[in-house]
């Protein structure tokens, strides 16, 4: 196994214990970040295992974590970045989906991905050039089929509010940006929309759905990688369009209108 993708599958699953550990089924208390998303005590703890094992074994490697350290530097040619705790809320609430997101970028492209939803025992991973997988099977993107006719349609709670929508597929919101990505490379979701993912909701994911097959662009062509130098990733929103394949995202894109 390459080391990097063995570091970071060995430091996913030890952060999802931890958040095994704080994770409550009758919810827990919660604090609003200044853009009043969620945080809780555990996505710090969580953040807090992921840096310190990386700055410990890459000191060279730059860092990008949602909750510790959200901007970059100019000379890193290699970067991790972390979402400790994706599907903030879904923990709070005592809900099941939620998981750790870690990537590994190298000259500006994700080369490694993990995603870790330990409550569900699903362990996504992806390095760039070989395929995806989840719990060590491959997996691929899948368009609709006759015989399962149930394929959905996955988005975040914002499109609705941002979005005219009448795409085909059922709608299901998960509340969780990787997990969206990953339903999509599973075959389980044949697209997906994420209308305000930053960075490190997307970093992972992004790498595991390409090389499930699946096809993953940016809805207002804006870039999220290359990684840029000196910035705040905070600032800046990135609505991903993931599909099984590029005639569902095309047919999307006529389906999904802004809001006036």
């Amino acid at each position: 196994m390459d080391s990097e993708l063995q570091f970071a599958t060995e430091i996913a699953r030890e952060t999802g214990q931890l958040l095994l550990d704080y994770f409550n089924p009758n919810g827990m208390k919660t604090d609003l970040k200044v853009d009043n998303s969620v945080v809780t005590e555990a996505d710090l703890a969580a953040d807090q295992v992921i840096t310190g094992a990386i700055q410990k074994n890459y000191p060279g490697d730059g860092l990008i974590s949602e909750e510790l350290q959200p901007e970059i530097g100019t000379s890193d040619s290699a970067v991790w970045i972390i979402d400790p705790l994706d599907g903030t809320t879904n923990f709070s609430l005592g809900l099941p989906i939620w998981g750790v997101s870690i990537a590994r970028v190298v000259a500006g492209w994700p080369r490694i991905g993990v995603v870790y939803f330990p409550f569900l025992d699903e362990f996504y991973s992806a390095v760039q050039g070989a395929g995806a997988f989840m719990n060590g099977i491959g997996i691929h993107s899948q368009p609709p089929r006759p015989d399962k006719p149930g394929s959905f349609f996955s988005c975040c709670t914002r499109t609705h509010k941002h979005y005219e929508i009448s795409i085909r597929f059922k709608t299901r919101v998960l509340g969780s940006a990787c997990f969206t990505f990953c339903a999509v490379s599973r075959g389980m979701a044949v697209l997906g929309f994420e209308a305000t993912p930053k960075i490190w909701d997307i970093a992972a994911g992004w790498l595991i759905a390409r090389e499930s097959g699946a096809v993953v662009e940016t809805f207002d062509g804006s870039k999220p990688f290359p990684l840029r130098g000196n910035f705040d990733y905070r600032s800046r929103s990135f609505p991903i369009l993931v599909g099984a394949n590029r005639a569902l995202l095309k047919e999307s894109r006529e389906k999904i209108i802004p809001k006036q």
